[in-house]
């Protein structure tokens, strides 16, 4: 069919690609098109961004800076004023954060006013129970700093409340090992739905060395 001659114009369509369009013909790309997402998004105190529910670090001294995201099926690219500042292989499973060490304050022991003693002191004012559940959150990442949104999100959750409630529902987050804000939440949720129906467990009638409570016969 292409070496055909078509009457009305006395050429093949080979001999019209060879004269016309072969010389305008330009190289395919080297590497494969890939679908790319953009969106914004703003540094948490962290030094991490959130893209479809994972975390991924940028250098430390963007915190609170807003930043540009590239996100393809295999990589996440972060870019601010048009540089880019880091990339991350993409992740769907395992561990929430995506952390380059590099990226971290930790390497020269300067992290803005965020440190963990801060929120352990904050905690404190709560309560013992609160402080370690603050604790037990900060000890359960690989890296300190990682625990901090949790912490912020506990914390702001409890802001205003009773602090005799919140001691009671930051013991029960430990025993049950809740600790994130989501769980922390709900625990919280639950502990209001009992005092506002009136099922709220009463107090022992008495602090005593020898009371070993129910715990001791699970």
């Amino acid at each position: 069919m292409n070496e055909r001659r078509m009457r009305h114009l006395g050429l093949s369509r080979r001999e019209l690609f060879e004269k016309i369009e072969r010389e305008v013909l330009t190289a395919l790309p080297a590497e494969d098109w890939e679908f790319a997402e953009w969106r914004r998004a703003r540094v948490n105190l962290d030094y991490h961004i959130e893209v479809h529910d994972f975390l991924y670090s940028v250098p430390h001294a963007l915190i609170r800076a807003e930043v540009e995201v590239r996100v393809t099926a295999r990589a996440i690219e972060v870019f601010h004023r048009g540089q880019r500042v880091a990339v991350h292989e993409r992740r769907y499973m395992g561990r929430k954060h995506g952390t380059n060490p590099e990226h971290m304050p930790s390497s020269h022991r300067r992290y803005a006013e965020w440190t963990p003693d801060r929120f352990r002191r904050w905690a404190g004012k709560i309560g013992p129970n609160t402080e370690a559940l603050i604790a037990a959150a900060l000890a359960s990442r690989p890296h300190p700093e990682q625990g901090f949104r949790t912490c912020l999100g506990i914390l702001r959750s409890y802001r205003g409340l009773d602090p005799v409630r919140l001691e009671a529902v930051s013991a029960r987050a430990l025993e049950l090992g809740v600790l994130n804000c989501k769980g922390v939440a709900a625990l919280l949720a639950r502990k209001a739905n009992e005092i506002a129906a009136g099922k709220e467990p009463p107090a022992p009638l008495f602090e005593h060395a020898n009371l070993r409570g129910r715990r001791y016969y699970n």
